[in-house]
């Protein structure tokens, strides 16, 4: 099986959950005139330029300087100045997206494109339900830039439109596809003679052999202990079904104290009570955890498929970093050990009263070109949204990896949205919880009791916008 046919068949069993029904009705279009264009910069739209761009008009793109780098996107400008090249491109890259530009979207004064990711991202729901994003259902309309025949959404993967739509409104360009799981390394296993565990029990019996060999069997990001969360929940949603995730997300009551979280965290509860975690991880940031990962002082982590870009610098010759899927409780799990959570990611946007919103929109069109997608590909080690675009790319250990469980997967693979819809859930309050947690500072049902806390305060608080995941 060819990597293309793998990517359809990914795709084909809807590994991209979708939020609900009613926020996500449709993708708003426009006709052919330049009206829906709100930026300052108008051009007009023809066949070789559907979004009206003016051919001479300044973008400036403002990219998250994280996992990915910066380099993919210069890339990128590079192909869109090939095509405007009377357009003069700023460029800019930072790990403080909201530090740096929350104050231009108050004043009115954003750039044409951001690249809105990282823990210093703006709160997309903020962003939302202030109107300060652009539409981009004309992007999706659109032809795509070099595949004959079809437009800019059909080129996509199935949920990649879904995940970026509120109230049935295109915003939000996740680009990434992003598989979550857990990492090893092939080579130390292989020189250990240890096997991947596939049930809980099993797990704890190789993380007390791991620890024996005087190898800590765990570390993460103390800094950011959310990391851990996604294998927690993860568990949960293989013993319980998708429908755990969607209670979580629709803030349902006593949502996070269900059989099945209450499973997950006993589960994981074990490998903080047996201190099979690496000393000092909670001090640790993900850079750090990981980098110790690498240098063999802990065998698991918790991680996305960005991780592999991400310590492409400091990972020795031949580790051949592995993801796989979280381990099964038992044989009483509703999901298989191979389900795995998947889901578009690395959100780029087009603020609503950026100067040159077309050119904005023409940006996001290079970017999901097959040229596009497959130069990132190449330059960072991570899939994108666009389907097929990873045939005649060789792919990275850790990519390939990523693709075999996504085929292994198949129609099983879950994913949960409340992150997207209620950044302070995830980013403050299971965030902080976790760190007790991992810590060792509470007990599952101490730590189950803080999250659903923390999404109750979320549900009673009438000043923020609920959304809706359907069944």
């Amino acid at each position: 099986m060819n990597r293309r046919e793998i990517m359809r068949r990914t795709a084909a069993a809807g590994l991209l959950a979708t939020p609900a029904a009613g926020l996500l009705a449709g993708c708003a279009t426009s006709g052919g005139d330049d009206k829906s264009d709100t930026g300052a910069y108008k051009g007009t739209k023809s066949e070789q330029n559907p979004l009206g761009v003016k051919e001479d008009a300044p973008l400036e793109v403002v990219i998250f300087n994280g996992g990915f780098g910066e380099e993919y996107a210069k890339s990128h400008e590079a192909m869109y100045k090939e095509k405007y090249p009377k357009a003069e491109i700023k460029h800019s890259a930072t790990q403080e997206i909201n530090k740096t530009l929350q104050p231009r979207f108050v004043d009115g004064t954003p750039p044409d494109m951001v690249n809105n990711s990282g823990a210093g991202q703006i709160d997309p729901g903020g962003l939302v339900s202030q109107n300060a994003l652009a539409d981009l259902g004309d992007l999706l309309a659109a032809p795509s830039l070099d595949i004959p025949g079809k437009t800019v959404k059909e080129t996509l993967l199935p949920g990649a439109v879904e995940v970026g739509s509120y109230d049935g409104k295109f915003l939000v360009m996740n680009y990434t596809y992003t598989v979550y799981g857990i990492w090893h390394s092939t080579k130390l296993f292989t020189e250990r003679n240890w096997q991947y565990a596939k049930t809980w029990d099993e797990h704890i019996a190789l993380c007390k052999q791991i620890k024996a060999a005087g190898i800590a069997p765990w570390t993460y990001a103390g800094i950011h202990p959310r990391y851990m969360s996604w294998p927690l929940i993860s568990t949960a949603i293989k013993f319980g079904g998708p429908s755990v995730a969607t209670a979580i997300d629709n803030l349902e009551p006593n949502a996070w104290k269900s059989d099945a979280m209450k499973a997950a965290a006993d589960a994981w509860h074990q490998i903080v009570k047996d201190k099979y975690i690496l000393e000092g991880s909670p001090g640790l940031d993900h850079k750090q955890s990981q980098t110790a990962w690498c240098q063999g002082k802990a065998a698991f982590i918790s991680c996305g498929s960005w991780l592999e870009s991400e310590q492409k610098d400091v990972t020795p010759a031949g580790f051949n970093m592995t993801v796989a899927p979280t381990p099964s409780l038992g044989s009483g799990d509703k999901l298989p050990f191979e389900a795995i959570r998947g889901t578009a990611g690395e959100p780029f946007i087009v603020p609503a009263k950026a100067k040159n919103v077309a050119g904005g929109l023409e940006y996001l069109r290079v970017m999901l070109s097959k040229k596009g997608a497959q130069d990132f590909t190449k330059k960072v080690a991570s899939l994108t949204v666009v389907a097929g675009t990873t045939e005649g790319v060789e792919l990275p250990f850790g990519l390939t990896t990523v693709v075999k469980a996504l085929e292994a997967s198949g129609s099983n693979g879950f994913n949960w949205v409340y992150n997207n819809y209620y950044r302070k859930l995830e980013r403050n309050l299971v965030d902080a919880a976790c760190g007790e947690f991992f810590s060792g500072r509470s007990t599952p049902a101490e730590f189950l009791d803080q999250c659903q806390k923390g999404a109750d305060s979320i549900a009673q608080d009438s000043s923020i916008r609920k959304y809706k995941r359907a069944a």
